[in-house]
């Protein structure tokens, strides 16, 4: 194989020697830090191309030669090319390194496999086969072919993926390094991860910064860029406004029953009792049916219970007439196989569903559950329980990335008062001025374990 070296002060220049030499097609295979700079080795695709004709080679010498002897050279010499790669690459002192050589070398064997117990019959070339490079281009578009094509290919295929996973690499090394000589840069990035916002919304935030502000105005636009992308319903499109019916999902202990009276009992203030229609799904909780049917008599209204479709169906019917129909469900985890059937349950014309979401959740938990109640669509949400919330960084950044609308927040227990619309400006500035320290704050010294790719672990996919 036709590896090189090359040195630069930088990974930016180093790269840019590798890609003079070896042209557009250049597979990036390690790099290293070193005493003057940054050491990459780089191959190019014509090496791989170069490995197929090497492979149709030995596979013509055991088709002339079908004795043992024959086939256990070329497994001989098979075993001396992936040895031979092998010691190439252990010049590799990325991260990478073993997941290269163990990838490689068991591609290799298993291509082997096949031909050492090959018979006397030459290759036969399907009539619908392409070249490796059309191979390429069809496995970057379509993924499920890669399981017809040649052994050969596979091998490309992990350069590839191996090269962007690098360049991915080399731009977060680089994008540390200028975050580290801005101290305007760094401090905003710190605050941001110390609030609970994510690594990627973080990044994504800070890599948009203008690089000549002050520290107080670099504040003020960091928050103001969270307020722009914190989708808030309009105020003439609140709840108790707009009516409709909706059916509360979300996770248990979020506070469906008591987010349904809230919303009850601002649509009964504003447009009298009759208004108003209450439903429960809830057959699981011990009590649910009995709580959501009191908070209802002290507002004088009627709550229904309905066990099947069915049901649901005819009660709908006889509620058309009212403004806001509310549906109370039963809580469940993002992992419980009941949730599919309510999802299913719920899938109605004219129903809506609306996510409540717990505010002190920490961000993979709440991840998870708007992954799991997503509907086709805008998702509409409610943020419950701000007064229970430690940091406000996880639940806003969730509902960011999801691009979920803001229909309101809850901030206590009381249903006639704890219930507001949601304000951007109130939440986000609620989340970056939190007063409390916590023993998980990070420092700045450990930016690279949120931003650098684990060493044992897949490259994870980007956000859109």
């Amino acid at each position: 194989m036709n590896i090189q070296r090359f040195s630069a002060p930088t990974s930016r220049e180093a790269l840019a020697k590798a890609r003079l030499a070896f042209g557009e097609g250049t597979l990036i295979l390690s790099n290293r830090q070193t005493a003057t700079g940054i050491e990459v080795v780089a191959t190019a695709e014509d090496t791989v191309i170069g490995l197929d004709r090497s492979d149709k080679f030995s596979n013509r010498v055991v088709a002339q030669k079908p004795t043992f002897q024959a086939k256990q050279g070329v497994n001989l010499e098979s075993k001396a090319e992936v040895e031979e790669d092998a010691d190439r690459l252990s010049m590799s002192t990325l991260s990478f390194q073993d997941y290269v050589r163990e990838r490689m070398l068991r591609r290799r064997n298993e291509s082997m496999a096949p031909k050492v117990q090959a018979t006397a019959m030459p290759r036969t070339v399907a009539p619908e086969e392409k070249p490796l490079t059309e191979q390429l281009t069809t496995l970057s578009v379509k993924p499920q072919v890669a399981s017809v094509q040649t052994p050969v290919h596979s091998v490309a295929a992990e350069l590839q993926a191996m090269t962007a996973m690098m360049e991915e690499r080399f731009n977060t090394l680089t994008w540390l390094g200028q975050t580290r000589q801005s101290p305007v840069h760094s401090n905003m990035m710190m605050k941001l991860i110390r609030a609970g916002y994510s690594p990627n919304l973080s990044r994504l935030v800070i890599e948009h910064l203008p690089e000549d502000l002050p520290v107080a105005e670099s504040f003020h636009w960091v928050m103001a860029t969270l307020e722009r992308n914190l989708k808030i319903a309009d105020t003439s499109r609140a709840l108790p406004m707009e009516g409709g019916v909706f059916a509360l999902v979300g996770a248990t202990g979020v506070g469906k029953t008591t987010t349904a009276a809230k919303l009850a009992f601002q649509c009964a203030t504003l447009n009298g009792s009759d208004s108003v229609g209450l439903i429960s799904l809830d057959n699981y909780r011990v009590g649910a049916q009995e709580q959501l049917r009191a908070h209802g008599r002290t507002m004088g209204i009627v709550s229904h219970v309905a066990h099947d479709q069915a049901t649901l169906q005819d009660l709908l019917s006889l509620l058309s007439r009212k403004k806001l129909v509310l549906i109370d469900t039963m809580g469940l985890a993002p992992s419980d196989s009941r949730k599919d059937d309510l999802l299913a349950f719920l899938d109605l014309p004219r129903l809506n569903r609306l996510l409540v979401l717990n505010a002190g959740g920490d961000g993979e938990m709440l991840d998870d559950v708007v992954c799991a109640f997503k509907t086709s669509g805008p998702q509409h949400a409610i943020l419950s329980k701000l007064d229970e919330a430690s940091k406000l960084g996880p639940s806003l950044d969730t509902i960011i990335r999801h691009k979920l609308i803001l229909r309101g927040v809850t901030t206590g227990q009381n249903v006639q008062e704890d219930f507001e619309l949601a304000n951007a400006e109130k939440l986000v500035r609620q989340s970056m001025h939190s007063s409390k320290k916590s023993v998980f704050a990070p420092q700045p010294a450990d930016l690279d374990f949120f931003f650098t790719t684990s060493t044992h672990k897949s490259p994870s996919k980007k956000y859109a």
